[in-house]
């Protein structure tokens, strides 16, 4: 079976854990967030699994619903002035645990996403004690 990544995220603002273990997606925790889309308010849980998209939502979402997401903790909107490469919706990003940042686009449908390091040895290093990963030998 190959190895999935489940990331593990806070706020940017609060520093605050945004993973919900209550709500299992793929088998691992959820990232939970509030969800705004034409003046409705909801939850949103989103996937950990890095490339996944799946989600629950109780919100009716249609296919390109752009949507502003807030911290549950301090309420703070997550949605940045960067702009979607793909689709020019606003992007989103989170705090890794482990350093660096994902960031995913707001608009329903959209793939864009990435990861992004400040020290990527460090990182590496990380990934690879985490997930097992060979690294080569210096």
């Amino acid at each position: 079976m190959a190895n999935i990544i489940s990331v593990s995220v806070r706020c940017p603002f609060c520093k605050e854990s945004l993973m919900d273990e209550q709500v299992k997606l793929c088998d691992k925790p959820s990232i939970k967030l509030n969800i705004y889309v034409d003046q409705m308010r909801g939850i949103i849980h989103l996937c950990s699994v890095y490339g996944c998209f799946d989600h629950v939502c109780d919100l009716d979402l249609s296919g390109t619903d752009i949507a502003e997401f807030t911290c549950p903790h301090c309420q703070h909107v997550l949605n940045s002035k960067e702009e979607c490469e793909k689709c020019k919706a606003p992007m989103v990003g989170f705090l890794l645990d482990k350093g660096g940042k994902v960031v995913i686009c707001s608009r329903k449908g959209c793939s864009k996403h990435y990861v992004a390091f400040e020290d990527i040895s460090a990182i590496l290093r990380k990934f690879s004690d985490e997930y097992g990963f060979d690294r080569c030998a210096d």
